[in-house]
């Protein structure tokens, strides 16, 4: 993949993927208006918002960067057998399930620590634990679907995957938050 590095080249390849992710974001703002009430009232669900959003992009992107280097070293495959996929799948899913039962901890004893907590910490415990899961296998989805893309469409995964990867989760990241309290409380 032959890659001209002018400022016309970067701005032909990026500026289409760049506003349709920010019409992206405005869909995540849109329904956190519409979870705005209940995050109002539950201040430990309001304190995950921007950490399950954060965490979740951050998992895409460390598997973005690592499907990146992969494609450039010529050791991706995109068939499922492949041992580096299936790992770096699995192992981006084992980490959401150690990290984000200790933010729903977390968010729970802030909000404790700060006011009023309205939920039981097992209920927060299991709101981040099913959205952070959710989240993850969500996240690995549109991560190889991202990197399967870029290199079909002669694009420089370095420069598509991780904004596409970070904001897509940000907006599932509200999205999968919202159906998780919905379910829980």
């Amino acid at each position: 993949m032959p890659t001209e590095w002018s400022v016309r080249a970067i701005t032909r390849a990026m500026l289409p993927v760049l506003l349709v992710l920010a019409l992206v974001e405005l869909g995540s703002g849109l329904v956190l208006g519409i979870l705005e009430d209940r995050l109002l009232r539950s201040p430990s669900l309001l304190v995950l918002v921007p950490v399950t959003i954060g965490t979740a992009g951050n998992l895409g992107s460390i598997l973005a960067a690592r499907l990146s280097t992969a494609f450039h070293l010529g050791t991706l495959s995109f068939d499922p057998s492949d041992d580096t996929l299936a790992g770096n799948a699995v192992a981006t899913v084992a980490l959401a399930v150690t990290l984000f039962p200790v933010i729903g901890l977390a968010a729970w004893a802030l909000a404790a620590l700060l006011g009023d907590t309205t939920l039981a910490p097992g209920t927060v415990f299991l709101v981040a634990l099913s959205a952070g899961v959710a989240l993850a296998v969500l996240a690995v989805a549109v991560t190889l679907a991202t990197t399967y893309a870029a290199y079909r469409l002669s694009l420089d995964p370095d420069d598509v995957v991780i904004p596409v990867v970070t904001n897509v989760c940000d907006v599932l990241g509200v999205v999968v938050l919202f159906a998780a309290v919905v379910a829980f409380t």
